[in-house]
């Protein structure tokens, strides 16, 4: 029986989709660190993780693995070239939780906009002090996005429908939504938005691109958040920016080493902070949010290991493919795009007697995946044949 490991207390209905494909699956609340991952992974097939486990190379190298499931937005927690070339399929969830972090943005928008930390703790504190000083409506008020993805495109539309006026920043060409503003740079937004959301990818290139310059360039009395990677972002100089006061408030999710499992201790030079607001990477913890990504991305392992689908792989080419023709066997290789490939993928196939009956190719830079449904003559011979191909990285037989 194959077996699956699922970390991080992903969704059970996750559990349950891989449980009636056939496989045994196992579910832990925590992430792992690599060793005990390696050690974990031994004759494991799935592996389903979030955000805190890290796919590194070793841990590739050490397993017999044929897909990763991230039950999240972000891939950068995994090896995914590594992956790759060991033929390992990744696939995540990019639009599932993508209404979960749009609504903990706005409340919090409106929260530090009012001053409503500070407000509950003057009331927790017993103390009175009814107060407009520093309170505003967010209505007329300009929000920056940088970042005009998933998330970023609908925060747009939701706080305009908010009466906010929206400016947004994206190295990639974009189409405004509504009546959002594209601006040219960075610096331009910043000095511009009276609230400054983050919302890019975690490539490592996007590490540590909000500092002290930046947010030396944001308005006095602005409001700063970050929900999508803790690495961006030198935390020590927004604490001296919330500090002398130049900055109103803060929200924060996400935070470059954040603890392994729930109940862990946590430390942060932004804890203790006035208007400042710490949550524990919940952007996408709502239970909406975590049954669809666990429904999604089960799925896409399931489709993978029934039919061979890549399709919204983040590092292989992505082919959508039915089940295999009644009466077909399906090989599913992954090799290297170079000329050649299929001419001897299909010589190996007519020299043992197999007939092609369908067939399809997909390629992505340096790699080419072709999915062949062919009618007898499929034996452990020519399997082994069209694995020893030079350009070969990985043959799979789904009968």
């Amino acid at each position: 029986m194959p077996r699956a490991l699922l970390l991080e207390n992903i969704h059970p209905l996750a559990v349950q989709l891989l449980t009636d494909t056939g496989y045994d699956v196992t579910s832990l609340r925590g992430a792992l660190d690599e060793s005990e991952l390696i050690e974990a992974l031994d004759g494991v097939s799935l592996l389903g993780i979030r955000s805190k486990t890290q796919v590194t190379e070793a841990v590739l190298a050490a397993s017999s693995l044929d897909a990763v499931g991230a039950f999240c937005i972000g891939t950068n927690q995994v090896d995914l070239t590594a992956a790759a070339d060991r033929g390992v399929a990744v696939f995540n969830a990019p639009f599932s939780n993508t209404r979960s972090v749009v609504e903990l943005a706005v409340g919090e928008i409106i929260a530090l906009t009012r001053r409503l930390t500070v407000q509950n703790s003057s009331l927790h504190k017993g103390v009175w002090n009814k107060s407009a000083d520093g309170a505003h409506e967010v209505r007329g008020r300009t929000l920056g996005i940088v970042g005009y993805g998933n998330i970023g495109t609908q925060l747009s539309v939701v706080a305009e429908a908010l009466g906010m006026r929206v400016v947004f920043y994206d190295t990639a060409e974009k189409l405004s939504l509504g009546n959002a503003r594209r601006l040219p740079s960075l610096d331009a937004l910043l000095g511009e938005a009276d609230i400054v959301t983050l919302h890019v990818d975690g490539r490592p290139g996007n590490a540590g691109m909000f500092g002290t310059a930046q947010f030396d360039a944001m308005r006095d009395g602005a409001v700063f958040l970050n929900l999508s990677r803790g690495f961006l972002v030198d935390y020590s100089a927004l604490r001296e920016r919330i500090l002398d006061g130049t900055l109103a408030g803060a929200a924060v999710d996400v935070f470059p080493h954040e603890p392994k499992s729930k109940g862990d201790a946590f430390e942060s030079d932004l804890r203790g902070l006035p208007n400042v607001i710490l949550t524990p990477h919940i952007g996408g913890s709502t239970e909406e949010a975590q049954h669809d990504i666990g429904q999604f991305v089960a799925t896409k392992l399931r489709d993978y290991d029934r039919s061979g689908a890549t399709n919204l792989s983040v590092n292989i080419p992505g082919l959508v493919l039915d089940a295999p023709r009644k009466g077909s066997e399906r090989i599913a290789l992954l090799h290297r795009n170079v000329p050649g490939v299929m001419a001897q993928l299909n010589d190996a196939l007519a020299d043992s007697g197999a007939n092609v009956e369908y067939q399809v190719l997909g390629t992505w830079g340096q790699l080419g995946y072709a999915v062949t449904d062919v009618v007898g003559g499929v034996t452990p011979e020519v399997i082994d044949r069209i694995g020893e191909l030079p350009t070969t990285i990985r043959v799979r037989h789904l009968g």
